[in-house]
């Protein structure tokens, strides 16, 4: 895409080749005057493209203004057929998702003991806003696993894609769902702190026997705050 100079001047050129003042534009977008114009302002906004959903509620506005959806969609990035070139990461952005690492948790190349010590398969992307309504942790310390087999049946299918908080290392509540090490490999299991100082790692699946771990033999990787399930 040629440079065209910043998607802040960009963005006024068009809502005043539409005829609207920053508070007419901010009304038909009903949000508060103060943040559309922080997409004008270059000290605040400084990315280089708009997020496709903003563009797409301005392209909604400004279509009615007769101005050209093509021409607001190209500031983020979207080409008047429609394509969105970009490499994972911008894409991510643009969309207002984050791209979390999924890590093989069955396989360990190390001790286990961190997630680190996983191989990452791909990278896979979420809703940021969706994720912060599950943690209050960053997105760099949420990362993704899948169900591998029936041991955690029917809470956790064979397949299905659980989020992890690493952020979360310290056990403070029985029986939660925890990616955990035990004996150098992973696993998604259920959890219970027992009285005598060892760990329970439970089974959903009742024909699975419980494993009990005495002091350094599990480590906790983080704690499940989602599963996903395709349907």
């Amino acid at each position: 895409m040629p440079d065209l100079g910043p998607v802040t001047a960009r963005l006024k050129s068009l809502r005043e080749r539409g005829g609207l003042s920053i508070r007419a534009m901010a009304e038909a977008l009903e949000i508060p005057a103060s943040s559309y114009a922080a997409y004008e302002d270059p000290k605040k906004f400084k990315k280089a493209l708009l997020p496709v959903p903003m563009a797409t509620k301005v392209a909604d506005v400004l279509e009615g203004h007769d101005v050209a959806r093509h021409l607001v969609m190209a500031l983020a990035g979207i080409a008047a057929t429609g394509e969105l070139m970009a490499d994972p990461e911008d894409l991510a952005d643009r969309l207002d998702a984050v791209l979390l690492d999924e890590i093989e948790v069955g396989y360990s190349m190390g001790g286990g003991a961190d997630v680190a010590d996983f191989p990452i398969v791909q990278q896979v992307p979420f809703s940021r806003s969706w994720l912060s309504s599950l943690t209050q942790s960053p997105a760099s310390e949420l990362f993704v696993a899948r169900g591998d087999g029936d041991s955690m049946m029917p809470t956790l299918l064979d397949g299905d894609i659980v989020i992890i908080d690493r952020g979360q290392r310290t056990l403070r509540q029985q029986d939660r769902i925890w990616a955990v090490s035990y004996g150098g490999f992973g696993m998604i299991k259920r959890l219970r702190a027992l009285p005598d100082g060892t760990l329970q790692i439970n089974s959903d699946n009742p024909a699975v026997t419980p494993i009990t771990a005495v002091d350094g033999e599990a480590f906790l990787i983080g704690r499940v705050v989602a599963i996903v399930r395709k349907m």
